[in-house]
């Protein structure tokens, strides 16, 4: 499916940094409750990711990350996510996160 240019500059992607990773054990599939900080425009943002296979909690603490911030807020089982994660499926069908490969300021603007 084809979008114009229109279409895309709707989509907010900013940088985050992951401050809180706690279990979901109400999720269909295995996931984690996260709380992103994208800056003091944004602010802290919750979500949860289905990137348990590759990634341990402890080691998500601080880790930048790329996501929609602009979605409608969706409920997950008990949870209610407000933005989307990026991320990539590998050849197993599980989440590889997208991320800067530099540290940049939270809420920076990808485009």
């Amino acid at each position: 499916m084809e979008i114009n240019w229109k279409d895309f500059e709707k989509i907010q992607m900013r940088v985050g940094t992951i401050i809180e990773v706690n279990d979901f054990p109400e999720a269909r599939k295995p996931s984690y409750k996260l709380k992103v900080d994208f800056g003091s425009n944004i602010g802290i943002k919750k979500t949860s990711a289905q990137i348990t296979f590759h990634y341990d909690k402890n080691e998500l603490i601080g880790k930048q990350i790329i996501a929609v911030v602009n979605f409608a807020p969706k409920q997950i089982a008990n949870f209610m996510s407000e933005c989307l994660v990026m991320g990539i499926y590998d050849e197993d069908n599980q989440v590889v996160l997208i991320k800067p490969d530099k540290e940049i300021a939270n809420g920076s603007i990808i485009g």
